[in-house]
C-alpha cells in the first residue's frame, strides 16, 4: 500500500507528523527516507511533540539515539547518519527497541537488511515548492488501520 501527502510548508509537515502521531502503537518503526534538508528532522520533532510534553527536541545525530516517554510507549528517535556499518545498530539498543518502542529512523538505509519488514517506510522527496511523503506498508493488518484513520491527499 502506498499513500502520499503533499507538504507545502514545514507546517503541512508538521500537521502530518503530528497525524502519523496519534496513530503510532507500540512496536511501531517509520523509517524516514530522502536526502539532507528534506524534512526529516521537522517531521521526527513534530511527531514526539505530539505524544511528548518536551519544549526542545534535538536532533540525535552525534548522539545517534534520544528517548521519549509517552503514557503507551517509549519513542526511540535515532539518526544513522555516522553509522560506519549497518551492524552497529544492536550497540544503540535498537533490537528491543524495534519490539517495545516506536521507533523513528532517520537514514534507516544505513541499516541495510536489518531494516524489519514492518517498517513503514517514508520516502520525503521534493515536489515542486513542497515535499511529497509517500507512506510504504507492507504489512496488512497496519495498511487495513492506516486506511481506516489516514485520508490521503495528492
Amino acid at each position: 500500500m502506498r499513500l502520499s501527502y503533499l507538504s507545502k510548508t514545514e507546517e503541512d509537515t508538521a500537521a502530518f507528523a503530528e497525524a502519523l502521531a496519534h496513530l503510532a502503537q507500540k512496536g511501531d518503526v517509520f523509517a524516514l527516507f530522502g536526502t539532507l534538508g528534506m524534512g526529516k528532522s521537522v517531521f521526527a520533532r513534530a511527531f514526539i511533540k505530539a505524544l511528548c510534553p518536551v519544549e526542545d527536541v534535538p536532533s540525535p545525530t552525534f548522539t545517534l539515539l534520544q528517548t521519549y516517554e509517552t503514557d503507551a510507549f517509549e519513542i526511540y528517535h535515532y539518526d544513522l547518519y555516522r553509522l560506519k556499518s549497518a551492524e552497529e545498530i544492536w550497540e544503540l539498543n535498537m533490537e528491543e527497541a524495534l519490539e517495545e518502542a516506536v521507533c523513528l529512523i532517520e537514514w534507516p538505509e544505513k541499516m541495510g537488511a536489518y531494516l524489519p519488514q514492518k517498517t513503514i517506510k517514508i520516502n520525503i522527496t521534493p515536489q515542486n515548492d513542497g515535499r511529497k511523503f509517500e507512506l510504504i506498508v507492507q504489512d496488512k493488518e497496519k495498511q487495513r488501520f492506516l486506511k481506516l484513520n489516514l485520508e490521503p491527499e495528492a
